[in-house]
């Protein structure tokens, strides 16, 4: 297959947790500090949305290859079949969960973003992960005129920035003391706002800083829910933790890297999960859930490494205090 080389940030996949998250997650925070603005960006219903003659504008930058240009034309054309039958024809959009979308979608807002950006605001610094952008601006009305550049840009690439969900943000800390709106932010399963935060001689200041989001929060119990440690009561503790530590392991390595306290309730919530799975798998503990509370708080203590969040919230970084 004859494909001309992409950009690098497009070869990245849009897995939570990649080395491009965390580069792009620290770009941001940094910039955040040097930049008292930022422009918030929502495309309204990017993947059922992309216009396929565009797309494929695009895509002919990086191949010439008939046999691929082809596949992937029928492939973005291919009918839909709705639950009740009916077949669907498209015109737009590339399918959410198909092998190729990301790229695709990559490769379109490249065009439509990146290089844009580039061109007409090489000042302007900003973040990009698939659909999810910021923009860093000096001034309010800095902020204000890319914002209406950019309502313009997507709208002659027939796409739409959601009205509600695309802000304009004051990063407000305690050099920043301004009174605006809005003072808050999402990027990349974080919440950037201001915190309380602790300097290195125990003074606490002010601080506009990313932290795990209640989105992201919300997510992760869903998916402890979904594992029914309750009812695995024919499992040992250690047969648990070797069945979820990948998994916990990699949200505490990625969510625990800014303000780990805010992410102690949810990983709290785990162990009230395997407090439940103790109450079934041992007797004694049946119907006392502060005893299986305190049972499981012991083992932990003991033995912080059992579990991945374990060294989190009682090893010697678990302190409970702003992060």
């Amino acid at each position: 297959m004859h494909w001309n080389p992409l950009p690098k940030r497009l070869l990245t996949g849009t897995h939570t947790g990649s080395g491009r998250n965390d580069q792009l997650r620290m770009q941001a925070h940094k910039r955040c500090w040097r930049n008292n603005w930022v422009v918030e960006l929502d495309i309204k219903g990017f993947f059922d949305a992309i216009d396929h003659e565009l797309l494929m504008l695009a895509v002919r930058r990086h191949t010439q290859e008939p046999w691929v240009l082809l596949y992937i034309e029928r492939w973005l054309k291919a009918s839909v079949q709705m639950p009740d039958g009916i077949l669907q024809k498209r015109d737009r959009g590339t399918p959410q969960g198909g092998v190729i979308s990301p790229l695709l979608a990559n490769v379109f807002l490249h065009y439509t973003l990146d290089m844009w950006m580039q061109k007409n605001y090489p000042q302007i610094s900003f973040e990009r992960y698939a659909d999810d952008e910021v923009c860093h601006c000096q001034t309010q009305q800095q902020a204000e005129e890319l914002l209406a550049a950019l309502k313009q840009r997507f709208n002659d690439c027939r796409l739409e920035l959601h009205p509600e969900k695309t802000r304009i943000v004051y990063c407000k800390d305690d050099d920043r003391r301004g009174d605006y709106a809005v003072t808050s932010f999402e990027f990349l399963g974080f919440t950037f706002r201001p915190r309380l935060s602790k300097n290195r001689w125990g003074k606490f200041f002010v601080n506009f800083s990313p932290a795990v989001s209640n989105k992201a929060t919300k997510a992760i119990r869903q998916e402890v829910r979904r594992w029914k440690l309750h009812l695995r009561s024919d499992k040992a503790l250690d047969d648990l933790a070797r069945m979820f530590n990948a998994v916990i392991h990699g949200w505490v390595n990625y969510y625990s890297a800014f303000y780990q306290s805010a992410l102690y309730p949810t990983l709290r919530h785990i162990d009230r999960k395997l407090m439940l799975w103790a109450t079934r798998k041992f007797k004694r503990l049946k119907g006392h859930k502060r005893q299986a509370m305190h049972w499981l708080e012991r083992i932990a203590r003991l033995n912080t490494q059992l579990f991945a969040h374990w060294r989190l919230l009682y090893g010697q970084t678990g302190i409970g205090g702003a992060g």
